[in-house]
């Protein structure tokens, strides 16, 4: 039988759940231009990203309903992406990074 290649092949092993979502996870809000590191939950599969996509950094444009419209730069082409908040995180940029 031939083997499946459906959209998380050869990915599951990288999606291990550590733990349960909160309530604090689905709230998180982001200003509009805000850097955010793009790091995928299993246990929320909605509106998640490219496995591609993993652990890159990303600037908030803005937002759809309860989602988040993402600009990225993959090489040299800007990308756009739309994103659970449960998928991003806050990063800390330093001032002699603006």
């Amino acid at each position: 039988m031939k083997r499946s290649r459906g959209y998380l092949s050869k990915k599951t092993r990288r999606l291990k759940a550590e733990r349960k979502l909160t309530v604090n996870d689905h709230l998180k809000h982001f200003s509009l231009g805000e850097k955010v590191l793009i790091n995928q939950k299993p246990y929320y599969k909605g509106a998640m990203p490219h496995m591609r996509y993993r652990n890159k950094v990303a600037e908030v444009i803005e937002k759809r309903g309860s989602h988040y419209v993402l600009r990225l730069i993959d090489g040299n082409k800007e990308k756009i992406l739309i994103s659970h908040p449960v998928h991003l995180e806050k990063i800390k940029v330093e001032e002699s990074d603006r």
